[in-house]
């Protein structure tokens, strides 16, 4: 296709929406009325569903339905950061014994089903019991250059990459906000399309918020907040302060998804509800 087709002039950092991944009329909803969109999007089969509550970095602008789901970090006493995994159990659902992944933290029920949109939930990292070992890990090719420079790809995430955090900038909003790293969780020895991505973000009004917040007290740790990096609309991959077409959103300083301007506020986290997927059938 010639480049003079594109729809979003390059300034915007907007990518070309690609017709037949998903119908947009299909994620137009809000909270639980996303149902249609999530369905539409993926196709597991089994017993279970219902209302679904999570925790999320609120949606402020775009079209993007709903917000990204938070997950929820522990730091192991080597300084590397991981992501909580809730408890497995079994449980009987409609005559037959299913595992779960579910937890109370924080004052919430903290399950695997927050994670259930953009075909992420067929991932086999999200299976309840899969063999992974839960920590951040850094993606390539990440929109941040010091991430590119000083890490690389598949090492631990760890607490001493963000020592600049109260200072970090790049030129993009204001520096001194946080300071961010891509990567994934629960996906190491996976295909490539079935990687998990992630979100760190290190930055003081985090710890300013979990003073205050029994949830993001139990949920963050030293300053360090983590979301499911898949934007809910057309799950393409945001980034805090990771690019310069932000400005044309407002965004500079909020998680901005570059192919339909959606944004995310990863500073106001909400709770949120929808419809969830039947389980998975057994393999």
């Amino acid at each position: 296709m010639p480049e003079e087709d594109d729809k979003y002039p390059e300034s915007t950092g907007r990518r070309r929406f690609v017709k037949g991944v998903v119908g947009s009329a299909s994620l137009a909803g809000v909270g639980t009325a996303t149902a249609a969109g999530i369905n539409s999007a993926t196709a597991p089969t089994g017993a279970g569903g219902g209302i679904t509550k999570f925790m999320a970095m609120e949606n402020t602008a775009g079209p993007a339905p709903r917000g990204m789901p938070q997950v929820p970090i522990e730091i192991d006493s080597e300084g590397y950061l991981k992501g909580v995994w809730p408890e497995v159990k079994t449980e009987t659902q409609q005559g037959r014994e299913v595992k779960v992944a579910e937890m109370q933290l924080g004052g919430k029920t903290y399950s695997s089903e927050w994670f259930q949109y953009c075909g992420v939930q067929t991932s086999p990292g999200l299976k309840p019991d899969a063999d992974q070992d839960n920590y951040f890990r850094y993606s390539g090719n990440s929109k941040f250059e010091w991430q590119n420079e000083s890490v690389e790809e598949g090492q631990k995430i760890h607490v001493d990459d963000f020592d600049d955090y109260k200072t970090w900038g790049n030129g993009i909003g204001k520096s001194g906000l946080g300071k961010p790293a891509q990567g994934t969780w629960r996906s190491q020895d996976i295909p490539a399309s079935s990687t998990i991505p992630i979100q760190v973000i290190r930055s003081e009004r985090v710890e300013q918020m979990a003073k205050s917040n029994e949830w993001l007290e139990a949920s963050t740790q030293e300053g360090f907040i983590a979301n499911l990096n898949k934007c809910t609309h057309f799950c393409c991959v945001p980034t805090f302060k990771g690019l310069k077409g932000s400005k044309v959103a407002s965004a500079q300083n909020m998680i901005y998804c570059q192919c339909h301007q959606s944004v995310y506020d990863p500073f106001n986290i909400v709770e949120k509800s929808f419809v969830a997927l039947p389980r998975p059938e057994d393999d």
